[in-house]
């Protein structure tokens, strides 16, 4: 049982390693004997997350590579800074996103009032850079390996407000689905492409919508709770079993599909 769950040296690439979920998984990565590339805009960033990972594993397999998921030239060099370090890639992880003000209605505001540039630019970061690392990367993975995107609660039902980001993770499932077949049917099913829906996580961007500064709920973060049958908000480590079951040996005949790990958030009518 536990050789399909392993993923000693293999090779993950992880986009948005400098974030907090992304982050999480490409260290819990590491600790699991995969190699690990961790891709960020920031190198600062980036030695303080390769650091945090060999303090966890001293013996981790972790190399930090500069590139913006918008980047094709900075991902191109990344991938064969990659090649020649491991010779091969056997994973992506699409990690890397995020929302901005602009892209999202303030209570107080209509959607006549919604900054478009700034949807442009969340729609760039989530949806083409998911779409651009996975041109990029997965020709070297024909011989076999795994995608996990990024998706969201907000992609397969209206959430109020999140406008920009809604539309961009709901661009992301539809491109899931798409790769899945294109890459399953020409590499007779070596290369699969599945997405991990994560529920409603606490982090930097989303910390004031949902919580007061002395750590109460919001109105809108007491609503999410009500909404979701587990009663609480996620935590980082609680993705790492479904992301190690998308990259492992465990789900080779699974392609395609939307893991929700949202506390039951999206199976709730609310009613």
């Amino acid at each position: 049982m536990n050789d399909i769950f392993d993923l000693t040296n293999r090779v993950i690439v992880v986009t948005g390693a400098t974030g907090s979920l992304a982050g999480s998984a490409a260290d819990y990565l590491a600790a699991r004997n995969a190699r690990v590339v961790y891709l960020g805009r920031s190198q600062d960033k980036l030695d303080a997350a390769i650091s945090r990972c060999r303090a966890k594993t001293p013996d981790a397999q972790c190399l930090g590579l500069v590139a913006d998921v918008l980047d094709r030239p900075a991902l191109e060099r990344a991938r064969d800074a990659v090649i020649q370090q491991w010779g091969r890639i056997d994973g992506l992880v699409n990690g890397a996103g995020g929302n901005m003000p602009g892209a999202t209605i303030s209570p107080e505001k209509s959607f006549a009032d919604l900054d478009f540039e700034s949807f442009q630019q969340v729609v760039d970061l989530n949806l083409h850079g998911t779409v651009l690392p996975s041109l990029v990367f997965t020709p070297a993975m024909m011989e076999g390996g795994s995608v996990v995107n990024f998706s969201s609660v907000s992609a397969p039902q209206a959430i109020t407000r999140v406008v920009g980001y809604s539309a961009a993770k709901a661009g992301v499932e539809n491109f899931t689905r798409w790769l899945a077949v294109d890459l399953g049917r020409r590499t007779g099913g070596k290369v699969r492409v599945n997405a991990v829906l994560p529920g409603f996580f606490i982090g930097e961007q989303n910390r004031r919508l949902l919580t007061q500064e002395d750590g109460s709920l919001t109105e809108r973060g007491e609503l999410v709770i009500r909404n979701t049958p587990l009663g609480r908000f996620g935590e980082a480590d609680e993705l790492h079993g479904a992301i190690h079951y998308l990259l492992a040996s465990a789900s080779r005949f699974v392609t395609g599909t939307i893991l929700p790990v949202d506390g039951g958030f999206v199976a709730f009518s609310g009613v």
